[in-house]
């Protein structure tokens, strides 16, 4: 082989690789989509481990035989295009590279909604310069010690919307949008307090939570002095999420309404202003609850939805939901440059 072969294949190869990475975390994203508990979620995240070990080592070694010839077909032929015996492993990859670059693409591409306009963004200053103060117990502990993970980087980021149809009773209307704050102990409650006191400075006429509010129930009085504090003259609502519907979701509603939150899940609150109105629906699907109904709220009520996972989108425009928020996805759980979110 000449040296333009060997760096042709090592560019297939990698492109291979990327493709069965893309394909395996895209199988697990789904699965986390689905209404699954965790020791299932557990077993069937099996094929992902193995898919990411094995897979790559196949397609290594698929091309092994081409170091003996100096034939550039000879080489692409060995991919397994024309031997069943690697077929699948280059079909998955295959697939999860065209996966990949069709996504990059539209996400690069994609323009922001009419309408929509990031005003500020900005990462909160810790009051404790050691990340040491901020860490817990645990086992998911020493995933804070990854080089370049952000955990303890909160961005809080101001954001306009411009509605058509927004009553004008409304019009400024500030809505604090809280998600998955996940309360499990690896980061501890000090770093919540100062997260939370912050947003406590933020003015907003509404106070929102789209879900994952804890992860173990004896952080349940982690409560008290984190959204305990939040208040806002149109209230607090709330839904709950996946990883709250393995746990005791009576006790969470009732610790949330001591500080007057209000559960909103598979139901809508109307909320008015002189003659307007605005409904706030709450929607826990595919894991708890069923859809809200708006169809019993006022004709021209601007419609909010609280939805846990964004893929009820297609459900909130068949609603005429106005603005839907909703969490579940971290804004990628793992982010790459230029690539973006690879687990969600």
């Amino acid at each position: 082989m000449t040296t333009m072969e060997y760096l042709a294949t090592g560019f297939i190869l990698l492109c291979a690789i990327a493709g069965n990475c893309w394909f395996w975390t895209s199988f697990v994203n789904r699965l986390y989509s689905l209404r699954l508990h965790h020791d299932t979620l557990d077993r069937l995240r099996f094929p992902h481990d193995l898919g990411m070990i094995i897979i790559p080592v196949l397609l290594m070694m698929s091309f092994r035989p081409a170091a003996q010839s100096s034939n550039m077909l000879a080489v692409l032929s060995v991919t397994g295009w024309n031997s069943s015996a690697w077929g699948i492993p280059w079909l998955i990859s295959a697939l999860g590279f065209v996966a990949m670059v069709w996504t990059i693409s539209s996400r690069q591409l994609r323009k922001p909604p009419a309408g929509f306009e990031l005003r500020q963004s900005e990462v909160l200053r810790l009051q404790n310069d050691q990340p040491d103060h901020y860490l817990g117990e645990g086992s998911y502990l020493q995933m804070l010690s990854v080089p370049g993970n952000q955990s303890l980087e909160p961005e809080l980021n101001q954001k306009r919307f411009c509605f058509a149809n927004l009553p004008h009773e409304f019009d400024g209307l500030r809505i604090l949008h809280i998600s998955d704050v996940h309360f499990l102990g690896a980061i501890n409650k000090p770093f919540y307090q100062e997260v939370f006191q912050a947003l406590q400075k933020w003015p907003a006429d509404l106070v929102v939570f789209t879900g994952d509010l804890l992860d173990r129930m004896d952080k349940l009085d982690w409560i008290d002095e984190t959204f305990g504090i939040l208040s806002a003259s149109e209230g607090c609502h709330y839904i709950l999420g996946n990883h709250d519907w393995h746990l005791d979701c009576d006790l969470i509603h009732e610790r949330m309404a001591r500080f007057d939150w209000q559960n909103i899940a598979g139901s809508v609150n109307v909320i008015t202003r002189g003659g307007a109105s605005l409904a706030i629906g709450g929607d826990e699907r595919p894991w708890m609850g069923a859809a809200p109904d708006f169809a019993r709220t006022p004709e021209k009520a601007f419609r909010i939805l609280l939805s846990h996972t964004p893929d009820n989108l297609p459900w909130a425009r068949q609603q005429a939901v106005d603005l839907m928020l909703s969490g579940h996805n971290h804004g990628g759980q793992i982010k790459l440059p230029l690539i973006g979110p690879v687990y969600a």
